[in-house]
């Protein structure tokens, strides 16, 4: 059995928010296994993981930039809060999206490569900057999307949540950016149920099959019963079945008309990046020992 540490406990206490003792036990019963342990809390009630995902921060920005039919939604990360309202890191942010929606790089590796000025490229003006300001920087993500209709984006919370959308036909300017609120509030994972890998139905099917069951309901009306709910889960996860959050009284797809949303980006600043936990009475205390 693997061992259970205390970081694994409080990993997955942020993504569940189930109790630390409850996290234990799901461990233990999945040998370790984070993805199989937060299965096991739904599966008795204990957690809402959907809804506590992706807690994990770090600092920066992420922004979006538009030209015509082109958009683009990136994130640049720093060390600390500070560093986002630097007027020297945001101008090089506000050129970095300029240069995607130009150049159309296949990933930030080709990014990196593409001339920044006349004298650096992308790479070598991030060091320069990062030695003028003092702190580490790193281009962490883009989307871009060129679209055949229309282009939207939205920022949520001075750079917190970045959304681009783009869509096959023109859509109306306001619906078009009430869609990406939408997306930033409402974070589906999928446009729509075509979009779904099987393994997440799956996945999906055992935790409704087994709660079922578990809540006494007939071996013979399971299958009945978890079709049904697949139904909610498809409403949960995707864009296109959601409650439009600009109109509760209709989803998104019938908001739309017969306009479809090619791409969807959602970047939410440090979704996924272990931050490093500072404790500084510790370090104070390591510095006086050392004197």
């Amino acid at each position: 059995m693997s061992q259970i540490t205390a970081a694994d406990v409080k990993k997955l206490r942020e993504i569940s928010g189930a109790g630390m003792m409850d996290c234990k036990k799901a461990l233990s019963e999945t040998n370790g296994d984070i993805d199989a342990a937060v299965d096991f809390l739904r599966k008795k009630g204990l957690a809402a993981a959907s809804k506590k995902a992706g807690r994990v921060a770090a600092e920066g920005v992420v922004t979006v930039a538009t030209d015509g039919n082109i958009g683009v939604v990136l994130e640049v990360n720093s060390e600390t809060d500070f560093v986002s309202k630097n007027d020297q890191f945001v101008g090089f942010v506000n050129k970095l999206a300029a240069i995607i929606i130009r150049e159309n790089p296949a990933d930030v590796a080709a990014l990196n490569a593409l001339p920044f000025d006349a004298e650096f490229n992308v790479e070598q003006a991030l060091s320069q900057l990062i030695a003028t300001i003092g702190e580490n920087m790193s281009i962490r993500r883009f989307e871009r999307a060129e679209a055949a209709g229309t282009v939207a984006t939205y920022v949520h919370g001075a750079g917190k949540i970045g959304v681009l959308l783009s869509f096959d036909k023109e859509v109306d300017a306001e619906l078009a950016r009430g869609v990406a609120m939408h997306v930033a509030a409402a974070n589906p994972r999928f446009i729509s149920r075509d979009d779904v890998d099987e393994a997440s139905v799956e996945r999906e099917r055992q935790v409704l099959s087994e709660r079922a069951i578990a809540s006494g309901k007939p071996e013979a009306i399971v299958d009945k019963i978890v079709l049904g709910q697949l139904g909610k889960f498809y409403s949960d996860v995707c864009l296109l079945e959601q409650d439009f959050v600009m109109d509760t009284d209709k989803k998104v797809g019938a908001a739309l008309g017969g306009a479809t949303v090619v791409t969807m980006a959602r970047f939410q600043l440090g979704e996924g990046i272990e931050k490093k936990e500072e404790d500084f009475a510790a370090e104070v205390a390591a510095q006086v020992q050392g004197l």
